[in-house]
């Protein structure tokens, strides 16, 4: 899915498409959360991920923002937290 809007600036842009994607993840919960992207128009070869992705310890994934400092929690109320040495997530690339 793609969806398209204006922002005046990279950190408003950053804040609407988080918004929006979470927005979408409760509407549509089939939809991957971790998979939202953000890029601007007609450069899709810059998308950068919008969520952390961190794999944790039941293999679920962080469904924090990009970059969020402390613990990782997983997606929806009650969503585990964990800790982890590395705050970096493993393989989590963006096509």
């Amino acid at each position: 899915m793609h969806l398209g809007f204006e922002a005046h600036g990279s950190e408003q842009a950053r804040d609407r498409a988080v918004g929006y994607a979470e927005a979408l993840a409760l509407l549509r919960p089939e939809l991957a959360l971790g998979a939202a992207a953000l890029s601007p128009a007609d450069a899709w070869h810059r998308a950068e991920r919008l969520f952390c992705g961190v794999v944790g310890p039941d293999d679920e994934r962080c469904a924090d923002v990009a970059g969020h400092p402390g613990f990782h929690h997983a997606p929806g109320p009650g969503g585990l937290g964990w800790a982890t040495a590395d705050p970096t997530p493993a393989a989590l690339d963006v096509d």
